[in-house]
């Protein structure tokens, strides 16, 4: 293997490089050629000061997690980390300049902040991230930051693990210089020029100017606690974060920094964390499908066509061209055209207002869409997705015509939530191309992208679907073509049990409270009220098409379309809404509606626990991930933790539904779903491989790595 550090000297400064593709992460051998590099740089005479530099893409994007997951778990010890190699750097009597370009990022930052000076390309960014995997910084940089950006701004990177540019790097105090010219040169020479000073190089650990903890910073730090309460309301390591920062202005350095290694500690045995750092795996996972082959190489989607202009296709448009891809968008007629078009300008006017889009990029957005209601204008598009009503004929119809219009090598994608892709397929004469593109509504916003194959589809197409998901910002996730695919067909089990919880006399908010207390983003029957009830219905009806009905069936589904309690989008579902205000009312007349049809069916009405409302509704969730993973159309049972994370809220820190099922014992889960079967009906049978794995004493991780 290549050396990870290496050495060389220019013209008296000596050149320290990290070589760790792909990131340079601060994995095995990285620390030790620093240390060992620093080091050289003391005992060489003839040396004048040192540059530490990034070989590849990136200076370093931080530290080896699956470290950080060993020292977690106990199986590694903590020892020093990286602290006596921090400590080395600075208290080199040679001045030291960190290069940056690219990213330094947790571990890679504070190794460049305990340099004496730092320099960066214009296009480099520099951030604390530790948060986003439920701990802090743990090498000193809760108490470097500070003393270079001052107590708020520091407070608020390590809280919010936000990156910053380059340019703003210079400006809050964190980088010295930026340059557009070559990098190592300019560090180079900003290494001479400091050696030629003569004078001392400045220690990080020593400046104190910033270090105000004044009313202005008292103020800020609030804000920023409320922020983070509303916003992270159910994650530890943001406030543990601000809580560390904070001691850096009343504390000296080493008893800040003991301090920051007692609250990283604390983070990194959390849950929290736990989970965080799976779904970090986890999402990297997804990524790569097993049975591809090698040679699958993925196209270049270059232009789109979206047919359909309603909710999911505006949506999906503004993913393509958000994304640089210019989209020809097809409707019907020129009425349900304009009001698509009109929907989408809304929306980006909308992000112009928040701040969050320059009103020429909007413009330039718009520009990219081009609204017809002809067929013959998709003919040059390299895909094209279908984004009309959940219905299979009126898809099959669709895509029928789509097969006509499109250009022989264009990739026909469906955005279909539950239908068969491949009877959608065989509607056309290019089944090898066609392919289910599931977005998750708001499709410009929510990051899911479940890539759906048929029997046919070909691995190219494949392949090319999982490379376009990442391109238009999404997490693709592979998988297999079974009715609701693995989100859909896992929520049907769930919002079931969360109906008939409500029959059995628990409360409309006590089941959606309960859920949201779990840290769910919404309880599911708010999810159903903002999805629609007409489309639950709808979906209900494809249900007793395509799969046998189970002997139980929520008994308010009927009713809910009936009497058009469609939820927000009629005032009226679960709960009742007032114009122009989202947020859910009890509605009494519907609860004692509930009530009456429980007690004509003879449902007997009793007080719930909170403790049963998170069984029944979770352990579904689980029993029926198992049956899909056993199925095979669910590579990993991680896979599933991704798409009930990013696609339908799954709190993140418990890591998903699968992997929180092996937190709490597969044998506990197993166990209880039985007394459910007994208890309430055959709906609630054990899948087979969870009964396997309960009685195995194993986990649904050790299945993945069979």
């Amino acid at each position: 293997m290549n050396d990870p550090v290496t050495y060389d000297v220019q013209d008296g400064v000596a050149v320290i490089t990290i070589n760790n593709p792909p990131v340079n992460a601060l994995g095995p051998g990285v620390s030790e050629g620093l240390q060992k590099a620093i080091q050289q740089v003391n005992e060489t005479a003839v040396i004048i000061a040192a540059v530490l530099i990034g070989g590849g893409k990136t200076f370093i994007a931080g530290a080896d997690i699956k470290q950080l997951t060993r020292m977690a778990s106990g199986a590694v010890g903590h020892g020093p980390g990286l602290s006596p190699l921090l400590t080395s750097i600075e208290d080199t009597p040679k001045p030291v300049v960190c290069a940056i370009h690219g990213t330094a990022l947790g571990g890679g930052l504070e190794i460049a902040m305990s340099c004496h000076y730092r320099v960066a390309a214009t296009t480099a960014k520099v951030g604390q991230p530790e948060v986003k995997i439920g701990i802090i910084p743990g090498a000193e940089g809760t108490q470097r930051l500070p003393r270079l950006v001052g107590i708020a701004p520091a407070a608020i990177m390590c809280a919010t693990g936000r990156m910053v540019t380059a340019q703003e790097g210079l400006k809050l105090g964190v980088l010295d210089a930026i340059t557009k010219d070559d990098l190592l040169t300019e560090a180079v020479r900003f290494a001479r020029e400091k050696a030629d000073t003569g004078e001392p190089p400045r220690k990080t650990r020593e400046l104190s100017k910033k270090l105000k903890l004044d009313d202005n910073a008292r103020e800020s730090l609030a804000g920023l606690r409320q922020s983070i309460a509303k916003r992270a309301r159910d994650l530890q390591a943001p406030g543990k974060a601000i809580e560390a920062v904070e001691l850096a202005a009343t504390l000296s350095f080493r008893e800040g920094c003991r301090k920051e290694a007692e609250i990283f500690d604390t983070c990194l045995k959390s849950e929290e964390a736990n989970g965080l750092m799976h779904v970090f795996f986890s999402e990297r996972a997804a990524a790569k499908v097993p049975d591809l082959p090698a040679e699958a190489a993925p196209r270049v989607i270059q232009s789109a066509a979206v047919i359909g202009a309603g909710t999911m296709g505006g949506g999906i448009t503004m993913s393509y061209v958000n994304a640089g891809i210019p989209v020809v968008l097809k409707e019907i007629n020129q009425a349900a055209l304009e009001k698509g078009m009109a929907t989408i300008k809304r929306n980006y006017a909308s992000a112009v207002k928040r701040g969050k889009l320059l009103e020429g990029e909007m413009e330039k957005r718009l520009n990219r869409i081009k609204p017809t209601t002809a067929y013959g204008d998709i003919g040059e598009a390299d895909i094209v997705v279908e984004a009309v009503f959940e219905n299979l004929d009126l898809k099959k119809q669709i895509f029928g015509e789509i097969d006509t219009a499109a250009k022989p090598e264009a990739i026909l994608a469906s955005n279909t939530s539950t239908l068969n892709i491949d009877q959608i397929a065989a509607a056309t004469k290019r089944p090898e191309q066609v392919i289910g593109n599931h977005f998750f509504s708001p499709a410009n916003i929510m990051k899911l992208l479940e890539v759906v194959r048929s029997s046919k589809t070909s691995p190219e197409v494949i392949a090319t679907s999982m490379a376009l998901a990442k391109k238009l910002g999404k997490v693709g996730v592979i998988v297999g073509n079974c009715f609701g695919f693995v989100g859909n067909r896992m929520f049907s089990p769930y919002t079931n049990e969360a109906q008939f919880l409500v029959e059995e006399g628990a409360s409309v908010a006590q089941v959606d409270q309960t859920l949201y207390e779990f840290g769910w983003a919404m309880g599911p029957l708010a999810v159903l009220d903002l999805a629609g009830n007409d489309v639950g219905w709808r979906i209900h009806q494809e249900v007793k098409h395509s799969i046998p009905e189970s002997n139980r069936q929520p008994l308010m589904t009927d009713i809910l379309y009936q009497e058009k309690r469609w939820g927000q989008k009629t005032g009226k579902g679960w709960y009742r809404y007032e114009e122009g205000n989202r947020q859910g009312l009890v509605d009494a007349e519907f609860e004692a509606q509930i009530r009456a049809e429980a007690d004509r069916e003879g449902i007997a009405q009793r007080e719930i626990s909170p403790d049963e409302i998170l069984e029944r509704t979770i352990y579904a969730l689980i029993n029926e991930g198992a049956r899909i993973l056993e199925e095979g159309f669910a590579t990993r049972s991680s896979d599933i933790d991704v798409i009930y994370i990013y696609g339908y809220g799954f709190p993140a820190f418990r890591g998903g539904p699968m992997h929180y099922g092996d937190r709490i014992g597969l044998k506990k889960v197993y166990g209880r779903i039985c007394e459910f079967e007994k208890e309430q009906g055959s709906w609630w049978k054990p899948a087979p491989l969870l009964k396997l794995l309960a009685e195995a004493n194993q986990t649904f991780a050790e299945y993945d790595r069979r």
